[in-house]
């Protein structure tokens, strides 16, 4: 009674009909929240798909050259992965392997599309062969007696040379002096400092990531914003760990979807798979990072 007279009942039903508005336009905003939720997840999901995928990519990718090498009839000859004992005795061989002046061909080739004129003319019909495992380093001889493709862990700058000898740097095809791998992945950090191939110190943490959320709406925007906080928390404490290190030659290895963010600090990057406890992950990071494929065109 007394609300009617002083006109206080129509501002209540007002600040109902408010209330009731405003509830409706948070079930909006919570979900489209969800929906960018959800994509979130599913940018996420693709991302960590894609170190996995790189081997199948790998496959897939010589399996066309063979194809392609066997509309021109011809194929690599040999394949293999090259480590420790195996590798340091193909390295030897190709070192000691001696003609004549201007007798050996080495080259580092960059990429499949631009294969320089001078790695054609050395190869000749089998320089297709050399663009399709390129990145690597080419090598053959004047007598087409001495030919190899290798991956280079450690990549040099594009060159193309004719010599007596094979021109390669052991440096770049394992490890030697005093450097530092750092593994990183978004949950995980390990580091160690190496001199040669012995391991002289090692540093590694896991950090407590929260896993995928199964509920929708806001808690679902609201978990996807801690975890995206927990991984830049993480990426600054694996900074700051290299920091403290402050090594002159490093190699930084794991997720592509993070090890990007330290090619300033990094001698080199690349992507890796790595799993397990940190020591244990940084071990199979490093006879990844140190593995050559060699194949004979």
């Amino acid at each position: 009674m007394l609300d009617r007279l002083l006109g206080r009942a129509a501002l209540k039903e007002r600040v109902e009909s408010l209330e009731d508005e405003n509830h409706h336009l948070e079930r909006q905003l919570d979900a489209e929240k969800e929906r960018r939720a959800d994509a979130t997840t599913k940018r996420q999901e693709a991302e960590r798909e894609v170190n996995r995928l790189e081997d199948r990519v790998e496959e897939l990718e010589d399996r066309v050259a063979r194809l392609d090498a066997r509309e021109g009839d011809r194929t690599f000859r040999a394949e293999e992965q090259l480590r420790g004992e195996r590798l340091r005795a193909v390295l030897d061989r190709l070192e000691s392997f001696e003609t004549g002046p201007e007798g050996v061909f080495t080259a580092y080739v960059a990429a499949e599309s631009d294969l320089p004129d001078s790695v054609r003319d050395a190869f000749g019909d089998r320089a297709e062969l050399v663009a399709s495992a390129a990145p690597c380093l080419a090598v053959t001889d004047d007598t087409g007696l001495l030919s190899a493709c290798l991956s280079v862990p450690v990549a040099p700058d594009p060159y193309a040379t004719w010599a007596d000898t094979v021109r390669l740097d052991r440096s770049r095809f394992e490890p030697t002096g005093e450097h530092t791998v750092a593994l990183v992945r978004s949950d995980l950090f390990a580091l160690g400092e190496y001199r040669g191939r012995e391991r002289t110190a090692f540093h590694g943490f896991d950090s407590d990531l929260k896993s995928q959320h199964s509920k929708g709406g806001f808690s679902q925007a609201r978990f996807e914003r801690l975890r995206d906080q927990q991984i830049d928390t993480h990426l600054e404490r694996c900074r700051a760990a290299i920091e403290t290190v402050a090594p002159e030659t490093l190699y930084v290895v794991g997720e592509r979807s993070v090890i990007h963010e330290f090619t300033d600090l990094a001698t080199q990057t690349r992507a890796v798979d790595a799993t397990g406890d940190p020591e244990p992950a940084l071990d199979d990071a490093v006879r990844s990072l140190w593995t050559v494929r060699l194949r004979v065109p």
